[in-house]
């Protein structure tokens, strides 16, 4: 089963993470099969980069997301709405 997961990246006190769709049964940093975005808490305003369209795609063959992707995927589309009124 794929998985829609964090990768962390960055180094020691300074997280950052990919967000990718990897098989379930590799390792948390292992190999994935696509990059769908970033996140960087770290930031002031925490800077959030999805591909929503890839990742609802994902979820249509069947990828599970994790909690924690899960939540951000929320901020994502909380964002999406503000972003393209703003855009007028």
């Amino acid at each position: 089963m794929v998985k829609i997961r964090l990768s962390r990246t960055g180094g020691k006190n300074s997280p950052y993470y990919r967000i990718v769709a990897v098989d379930e049964r590799r390792k948390s940093n292992g190999r994935s099969l696509e990059l769908l975005g970033t996140y960087d808490p770290r930031t002031a305003p925490e800077k959030l980069v999805i591909k929503t369209e890839r990742v609802t795609a994902w979820q249509a063959k069947g990828a599970q997301l994790s909690p924690s992707v899960k939540s951000l995927m929320r901020r994502a589309r909380r964002r999406e709405p503000a972003a393209a009124a703003g855009a007028r």
